[in-house]
């Protein structure tokens, strides 16, 4: 008899070995897909405010290590930075343009322990005349002209690194304009002429009826320099003021006829406009300060100071110079006197006296007043010694 048969297929015995597998790879991707939606549906995209915030932070933490960097420069490093607050501070050669020449180190931990409070700015000023002085000469290897271009500034610990215990003054050299700003140099302070002179063609801004920083020369200014002058050419040893005053008087307006091409002083004059010059004093020269400027201004009528100038005085000059007061002044004082420009050392030339601060954070200087020698007027007579230029 035959035996019935069935209408299923037939099975093949289980096989535990792929059933495993089988199961491990379900379980893996299962839980590979549960973490991408995971991920996907807590993700969210930071806020305009938390990337702004997390830009400025790390802005900051540049801004700290940059100074910081600067702040450990050995001696003979010269820094420059374009920043108001310095924030781009960095070495440079000091054959290029730079703000600042480290000099040495003071360490005021002695007298400032680790409980003693920050000083205040007084104290900072006393505390780099205190400590730097010193230095400058060891490092110049000679003395700084109290009245020359370079002034002595310090790099000094910000309220963090003081609270850390930092108690170490970076003295350096820079150059402070007479408007208390930072001007640029490109020699090592141990080569440079420290002689307190600008470029001629440079125009000095018109502060408070005195003189500020350089500014264009088609805008209000004070002075327009037209010449530099050593005064070593004629003289071996310190000229006194009026020796001084009568070499320059012949020299500057002869110069200020090359400049101008072929005005003299009586021509200025119609103008309003008068020829004046710096002098030395014998510190500075035995600094080796011996250059000196000639340069052209205007006197108010009331002898009260400077009177604006708009335009250069200059041959070509597109916008040519003269008295922006509206005074009509003929480069005479009120009495009518020709040549008295300098009286009662008020030639024009008194600059703006700073406060020893150079408005840059984490230096500070003194700005010393260069002496302004006289003035030539429409007889070309010279003035009396300033007191300022």
């Amino acid at each position: 008899m035959m035996e019935p048969m069935s209408d299923q297929p037939d099975r093949q015995p289980n096989n535990p070995v792929l059933r495993t597998r089988v199961l491990m790879g379900g379980a893996f991707l299962g839980a590979l897909v549960a973490m991408t939606l995971s991920w996907a549906l807590s993700w969210v995209p930071e806020s305009p405010q938390v990337t702004a915030q997390q830009q400025e932070q790390e802005k900051s933490e540049q801004v700290a290590k940059a100074r910081e960097r600067a702040f450990r420069s050995p001696p003979g490093s010269c820094l420059n930075w374009t920043s108001a607050d310095a924030g781009d501070v960095r070495k440079v050669s000091c054959d290029e343009e730079h703000l600042f020449e480290v000099v040495g180190l003071a360490d005021l931990a002695p007298e400032h322990g680790p409980k003693a409070a920050m000083p205040d700015d007084e104290t900072w000023r006393e505390l780099t005349e205190e400590h730097c002085g010193q230095l400058v000469e060891d490092y110049l290897d000679g003395p700084l002209d109290p009245e020359g271009k370079l002034t002595i500034g310090v790099l000094r610990p910000d309220e963090n690194q003081w609270a850390d215990g930092d108690r170490a003054l970076h003295c350096g050299l820079q150059w402070i304009g007479p408007g208390g700003g930072l001007q640029v140099l490109t020699e090592s302070a141990k080569e440079i002429d420290q002689s307190n002179v600008w470029e001629p063609g440079t125009c000095l801004a018109l502060v408070d009826k005195s003189v500020g920083d350089p500014v264009a020369c088609d805008t209000q200014h004070s002075y327009e320099i037209v010449a530099t002058v050593d005064l070593a050419d004629e003289f071996d040893s310190y000229p006194d003021e009026d020796e001084q005053k009568e070499w320059l008087e012949p020299t500057c307006a002869e110069l200020v006829e090359e400049y101008t091409g072929g005005k003299d002083v009586a021509a200025l004059a119609e103008d309003g406009l008068i020829l004046s010059w710096d002098t030395r004093s014998e510190e500075s020269w035995e600094a080796g300060s011996t250059l000196v400027n000639c340069k052209v201004g205007a006197t108010l009528e009331d002898r009260s100071g400077l009177a604006p100038v708009r335009g250069s005085v200059k041959e070509g000059s597109d916008d040519s110079g003269g008295r922006t007061d509206g005074d009509g002044g003929d480069g005479k004082d009120d009495s009518g006197k020709d040549g008295e420009d300098g009286k009662d050392g008020k030639d024009g030339g008194n600059d703006t006296e700073d406060d020893g601060t150079s408005g840059t954070p984490g230096t500070t200087g003194e700005a010393e007043r260069p002496q302004d020698g006289g003035s030539a007027e429409q007889t070309g007579s010279a003035g009396d010694q300033g007191t300022g230029g």
